[in-house]
């Protein structure tokens, strides 16, 4: 009779962090080194290190001329075709349609931000797919790194863009108009409100990218392990069928999830620059 292996053990140990990563083609395991202490911090490398940092830098061939900010290229020019001309697409979409939209005035010295946090979460989001990847925002420390720097951008660009006075104002808030003790009792009330507010949206950030790269391969996991548990031929075509949408939505899925990031970050930068 075939062993059942154990299904939530194999589920949590491919989404969670490690030191042991699994090398392709059934070619084993590779340990990583540990005991690496600074300050008194274990700073070992994991597999989540090793995927998120092996990671290469596109250049634009030499001699391609870049065209206008619209996107359509110089009459007699040729631009990239293909897989770059497809990769230039995005770019455009994500400095144009998601970064500039979205901030408005000024946008143009965010674009470059927000075009590293969303090809940085989508490389990061399509390394899962692979049968021996693992998911760097399937964990909350990355995912939670994004969403400060997400903060701190906001909130140094917006006390940059305001001044003291007009960013002390997006804390205390008082109602236009308003004097005396109802603007004392306002200010006493909205200031906690402001304050959790600030916080919630790197909290949100965090946890939604978190939660939706996690959840899919506990999902892909979890139909994977029916046929081990079934040992029915029945049983592992449907799961098998199943997988195979699941992993067509997880493609869509990290598109999707790098799109968000991208696009709430720069719709928060916007509402910060311009909260006058």
């Amino acid at each position: 009779m075939m062993q059942v292996p154990d299904i939530g053990k194999v589920i949590f140990e491919h989404t969670s962090d490690s030191h042991v990563v699994e090398l392709p083609f059934g070619l084993g395991e590779w340990h990583l080194p540990t005991g690496w202490h600074l300050f008194g911090v274990d700073v070992s490398p994991t597999k989540h290190v090793v995927f998120h940092g092996d990671r290469g830098r596109a250049r634009v061939p030499d001699g391609v001329v870049r065209g206008p900010p619209g996107g359509a290229a110089p009459p007699g020019r040729e631009g990239p075709v293909g897989f770059g001309g497809a990769v230039e697409a995005i770019v455009l979409f994500v400095r144009n349609d998601v970064a500039i939209a979205n901030i408005g005035h000024g946008g143009e010295k965010f674009a470059p931000y927000i075009l590293t946090l969303f090809f940085f979460i989508l490389y990061c989001n399509l390394l899962g797919l692979l049968p021996w990847g693992a998911t760097p925002t399937g964990n909350l420390a990355v995912t939670g790194t994004l969403a400060l720097t997400a903060f701190v951008t906001i909130e140094v660009s917006g006390l940059k863009a305001l001044g003291p006075r007009g960013y002390l104002k997006t804390i205390v808030f008082v109602p236009p108009g308003m004097h005396g003790l109802g603007a004392v009792a306002m200010a006493v009330i909205m200031t906690p409100i402001e304050i959790i507010g600030k916080i919630v949206k790197p909290f949100a950030l965090t946890l939604r990218l978190f939660a939706n790269m996690t959840a899919g391969h506990f999902v892909i996991l979890a139909l994977l392990g029916l046929i081990f548990i079934f040992g029915s031929w029945f049983v592992a075509v449907g799961s098998v069928a199943f997988v195979t949408f699941m992993m067509a939505l997880e493609l869509l899925v990290a598109f999707l999830q790098a799109y968000i990031f991208a696009l709430l970050t720069s719709v928060f930068i916007g509402m910060m620059q311009h909260a006058h």
